[in-house]
């Protein structure tokens, strides 16, 4: 009884040095939690958002260089193998010149610091000059991240170019075009829109990530060349058409599946921000939403080339489909649904398909189907924006997108790079030439252009 006594004397002793120390705990949780906190506020701030703006332009980028892998392969396969060669390093190489031109003219057009004629042309050519490496930019991410993510823009409007003039074209007059296309043409549509100027101003145009100011474009630009350089000898017999099937059709495929894959970065990141909770999710829902509109486009495409060859699913047109639906969905794949986003897509896959006999009526020649996807589908896409704003019809004080301001960038577009085009094309014509010689067409661009065959030991006509 009395060691019992003992402990609780003891106990009831020691309970003010107890509660001292759990004070002294308690206070040092306290100021560790602050001091957390505080680090957590600093993290999340305007540093980590840079940081991550910085980084959805730069993976983004990464994402849309690929798309230069999977045209090359599409266009591969989609040509004679006489010409695989020729196709393969001319992707390569556009994308070089591509890159060089952007950075030497382009990008200081695309987004200028001053523009005249009410918005039509930007006044700051010249050599793009980068950021100061030590300080964070107004802009809210890394200079060269946007530089980065908007150069493999300009390189996919030329892989356009390449598929559609495929198997006749001249290597260095289709070199030369090339520069043009990225050093002035598409630099100067852009500045309408993404570089605040003429459309964006006066007509509330939108564009989100490019149906108009990408794709269409590169299909106007194609358009024009098919017309000028001719269709492929052989390709046309009065009526009839000589089909011309291409040598590699898996490769094709897998080129589909490349360019799918690469739309995500195409499309996600033009959100141009990612450091906050609603841009992030803004970014997810455009990544669901490019993704349907492939998913309609595909199974658009697959519908209608049953109905139109008695049951019979042709691949590559079903390959086409899946891009025409992504070139649809690009110009607005954040506001619609996913049930919307299946349409639009699925509309573009039926367009694609419908496109390309109409195409051979007039006897231009498009190897790949390019025009049908990225020129077609390119206006259907920027046409049917309003649908899911508000269906405004004309510019109002909100801004809204609206259908006459998206006809007129639509038809702005076509009126200036088909302009733009023809004058390019005709010069390269009367000068160093653009077409191949019957004698090398037979031959194939490999041997004639290239001297290394793509298949030497099995290439055939």
């Amino acid at each position: 009884m009395g060691q019992t006594l003992k402990r609780w004397v003891r106990g009831v002793a020691l309970l003010p040095a107890f509660a001292l120390t759990g004070a002294l705990a308690y206070a040092q949780d306290a100021d560790l939690e602050a001091r957390l906190s505080a680090l957590e506020e600093s993290v999340s701030g305007s540093a980590s958002s840079y940081v991550d703006n910085s980084y959805l332009f730069l993976i983004g980028g990464l994402i849309v260089m690929f798309m230069a892998a999977g045209f090359m392969c599409l266009e591969v396969g989609l040509v004679r193998s006489k010409n695989a060669a020729m196709q393969s390093m001319k992707n390569v190489l556009l994308y070089a010149v591509a890159g060089l031109m952007f950075w030497v003219v382009g990008y200081n057009m695309a987004y200028p610091g001053s523009t005249i004629l009410g918005g039509l042309l930007g006044t700051t050519p010249g050599i793009w000059s980068g950021g100061d490496l030590g300080v964070e930019s107004d802009a809210g991410y890394a200079p060269a991240s946007d530089w980065f993510f908007q150069m493999v823009f300009v390189a996919t409007a030329a892989s356009i170019v390449s598929g559609t003039v495929a198997e006749r074209v001249k290597l260095w007059g289709f070199l030369a075009f090339t520069a043009v296309l990225t050093a002035f043409i598409y630099p100067v549509v852009v500045s309408w829109e993404w570089g605040g100027g003429y459309l964006d101003s006066a007509w509330a145009f939108s564009d989100f990530a490019g149906s108009t100011l990408v794709h269409s474009v590169g299909g106007w630009a194609a358009l024009v060349g098919a017309i000028i350089i001719g269709p492929r000898t052989g390709k046309y017999f009065g009526k009839q058409v000589h089909a011309m099937p291409g040598s590699n059709i898996p490769l094709a495929g897998l080129g589909t599946f490349i360019l799918w894959f690469g739309w995500f970065g195409f499309n996600g990141a033009s959100q141009l921000a990612a450091g906050t909770v609603p841009d992030i999710n803004s970014v997810a829902q455009i990544f669901a939403n490019t993704n349907m509109g492939a998913v309609g486009g595909t199974l658009g495409a697959m519908i209608m080339t049953a109905i139109l060859y008695k049951g019979k699913v042709d691949a590559t047109m079903v390959f086409n489909g899946a891009l025409g639906g992504l070139v649809s969905i690009t110009a607005e794949p954040l506001t619609p649904t996913m049930g919307q986003a299946v349409l639009i897509g699925g509309v573009g896959g039926v367009l694609a398909v419908l496109t390309v006999p109409l195409l051979d009526k007039v006897k231009i020649d498009d190897v790949v189907g390019a025009i049908p996807v990225h020129l077609v589908c390119g206006i259907w896409g920027t046409m049917i924006v309003p649908a899911t704003h508000g269906m405004a019809i004309v510019p109002n004080e909100a801004g809204d997108p609206n259908f006459v301001g998206q006809f007129v960038g639509v038809a702005l577009t076509a009126v200036f790079v088909s302009a733009a085009s023809l004058v390019v094309w005709l010069a390269l014509k009367f000068t160093i030439g653009v077409r191949a010689t019957e004698e090398e067409e037979m031959m194939g661009m490999d041997k004639a252009e290239v001297g290394l065959e793509a298949y030497p030991d099995f290439t055939a006509g």
